[in-house]
């Protein structure tokens, strides 16, 4: 038992024999079956024993240690803890950073079985850390589903592998694919093993297991295909494969050339899949066609790109589609999973989907048609100075919701913790292109805010359907992007640009693009604080309840500068029915909750590492504690780590 783990376990029996209230059993109980607590990703849990009055007296109830970290020091690529656990059946599953699958006791954390799947992946060289952010659970039906692999666990690998496991004993489901593994590469074409490969968990929808990938950004124009694929979840077969081009697109001229089954550039599908299985219909954020930051020669593959999608379940044809940036060059493609909703008073009290975006714009949309359920607005944006590059003369605005992110980067907003510093970004900002949202990339360099990571990112929104309330965290923080042109970027040291400093090459275009965050000479943000929110927003309303700072600059900078500046952030928000939000996500090692109806922070605990991943929450049993269980094993800007941590009332 590591040093952390046993402090905790002597707090936790001290304070058993203390004189804390009873825990209430009177509630409900509730499992957390898929990555947002249910197929429409909500992230909202209906349990109540842990509230506002006694969400203080939490303690860590177990944690558990996979061993599954890297600093990236030795062979073996960097990790980032992104997993978001599921609980069904009584038993907690979670994979991680080197796709190992883990089954655990929900109250104990005590091990039943794991899964090795022997990754050759692990030696990855690309830009990305390695991660996996869940799995899914199917439960079979019918006589042909008794006995070995009744009921099974589906992951996804860094070697682009779908595999089957016994939901019970941890053993690949023979009968599925081979020996349990479906490869994912057939028809992708030629890539590393780093430019192509799924993070986000698959979708369980109607007998199928649906899957999207990441496809790494601003390599090169022929990119791996964004293609999504719906198997068989009994024999692994595939039933069908959505190639995002164009409708009336002919790729046979192309993809006989390459040797590709699926159209090379198109918008990929990165981020956490939606199901409604009563209209059988799955809904997927869209990410840009290839390169991110040059569209001229995209060939005319933007029409799905940076958009939400509804695909039928059953056949993988588009239902409707909805985008919410055109002809993107800022990569801002849809990060967030779809959150389905349906709450009187909102839209007509219609099924919708809310899709949150990266420039902090939420849409409210129809889930059977893809119609805004309020108006939305094309408004002029800058145009691109760059020679052959031709953008959208607009782009959507929603109504109902006002942006939820500032955009204004000016020398006279500049910030700095003294007068030299903030003297040193107004002079960083006057001499770049700045104009606001949706300022393009240009040769002389451009101010992005927000920046291409947002805003909102994969950890997306959590809804209380109750009360119509939404609530979102962000980051605010400003790039610069510059585009190089060939022969200049030719002469650059690829292997010389360290996170957060990046250079890509855009193979197949005139430019590279080189990408930095916008800080002063002491490396701090040049944008105001706070560098880190939550946000309620009253869903009927269509306004802001509150915002909260989120975050601090404590691990990020020395003592004394700890700062409540809020923090640059990734990960998502759990809201309760005990009228708390809970969240991790920051680039200081806390895991927090927050009043639901006030924003007012109510409990704050340190932990071993960052949190940035999403929390879940469940109770098993009528005599049983409510559990909070987050995943903290740091990012790309902190420790890695390994902890799953269980928190629950003495």
């Amino acid at each position: 038992m590591t040093r952390f783990a046993l402090a905790f376990t002597t707090a936790t029996l001290l304070l058993a024999c203390s004189d804390s209230a009873p825990v209430d059993l009177s509630g409900p109980l509730a499992q957390w079956p898929d990555y947002g607590g249910d197929k429409g990703g909500l992230n909202w849990s209906p349990l109540t024993q842990i509230d506002t009055a006694n969400v203080g007296d939490l303690e860590v109830a177990w944690v558990h240690h996979s061993g599954d970290f890297s600093d990236g020091s030795g062979e073996i690529t960097r990790t980032s803890l992104q997993v978001r656990p599921i609980v069904v059946d009584d038993t907690l599953y979670y994979c991680t950073p080197f796709n190992r699958v883990f089954a655990l006791d929900p109250e104990t954390g005590e091990e039943r079985w794991v899964f090795d799947p022997e990754l050759v992946a692990l030696r990855l060289s690309g830009p990305y850390n390695l991660t996996c952010r869940g799995v899914a659970y199917w439960a079979g039906s019918g006589p042909s589903d008794l006995g070995t692999c009744r009921t099974r666990i589906f992951t996804a690998t860094m070697d682009s592998e779908l595999i089957a496991l016994d939901a019970a004993t941890g053993v690949p489901c023979a009968d599925f694919g081979e020996n349990g593994r479906v490869a994912l590469r057939e028809g992708i074409g030629e890539a590393p093993v780093w430019e192509y490969y799924s993070t986000s968990p698959p979708l369980v929808i109607r007998d199928l297991v649906v899957i999207g990938a990441l496809v790494a950004d601003n390599l090169r124009v022929d990119a791996p295909s964004g293609v999504v694929r719906g198997f068989d979840a009994r024999t692994g077969a595939l039933r069908w494969a959505w190639d995002p081009v164009p409708p009336g697109w002919d790729p046979e001229a192309s993809l006989a050339e390459s040797g590709r089954r699926y159209q090379g550039g198109t918008p990929n599908v990165w981020s956490i899949l939606s199901g409604d299985p009563e209209r059988g219909l799955v809904f997927v954020p869209m990410g840009n066609a290839s390169p991110d930051m040059f569209a001229a020669l995209r060939l005319n593959l933007d029409f799905y790109a940076s958009s939400t999608g509804a695909l039928r379940a059953v056949t993988g044809e588009v239902a409707w589609h909805f985008q919410t940036v055109h002809t993107d060059v800022w990569d801002y493609d849809v990060p967030a999973q779809p959150a389905l909703f349906q709450i009187e008073g909102v839209g007509g009290g219609v099924p919708a989907a809310a899709q949150i975006t990266k420039m902090g714009h939420l849409f409210l949309l129809h889930r059977e048609t893809g119609e805004p359920l309020y108006p939305v607005e094309e408004r002029p944006v800058p145009q691109s100075d760059v020679p052959g590059e031709v953008l959208s003369p607009t782009q959507p605005f929603p109504t109902h919701v006002p942006p939820l992110h500032p955009t204004e980067v000016t020398p006279e907003n500049a910030w700095g913790f003294s007068f030299i510093d903030r003297g040193d970004c107004a002079e960083r900002i006057a001499g770049y292109r700045s104009e606001g949202l949706f300022t393009p990339p240009s040769l002389r360099g451009s101010i992005q805010y927000p920046g291409n990571a947002g805003g909102p990112n994969w950890g997306g929104v959590s809804i209380d359907p109750g009360n119509a309330i939404l609530y979102v965290n962000q980051m605010r923080a400003a790039a610069v992007v510059t585009l190089v042109p060939r022969a200049e970027f030719e002469t650059l040291d690829l292997a010389a640009a360290v996170f957060p400093n990046e250079l890509y090459p855009m193979e197949g275009t005139p430019y590279g693009m080189r990408r930095e965050p916008l800080l002063s000479s002491f490396g701090a943000p040049c944008v105001p604080p706070p560098w880190g929110t939550l946000t309620a927003v009253d869903l009927r309303a269509g306004e802001i309840l509150w915002e909260a700072r989120l975050g601090t600059t404590r691990d990020v900078a020395p003592w004394p500068l700890w700062f409540d500046n809020g923090a640059p952030n990734l990960g998502g928000s759990l809201a309760t029915a005990g009228g708390v939000v809970f969240i991790g996500a920051t680039t200081d090692k806390f895991f927090r909750a927050f009043d639901a109806a006030t924003g007012e922070e109510t409990w704050t605990e340190r932990i071993p590492y960052t949190a940035n991943a999403s929390p879940i929450s469940y109770r098993l049993r009528p005599d049983g504690r409510q559990f909070v269980v987050i995943a903290a094993g740091g990012h790309g800007w902190s420790e890695p780590g390994d902890a799953l941590l269980a928190f629950a009332l003495p």
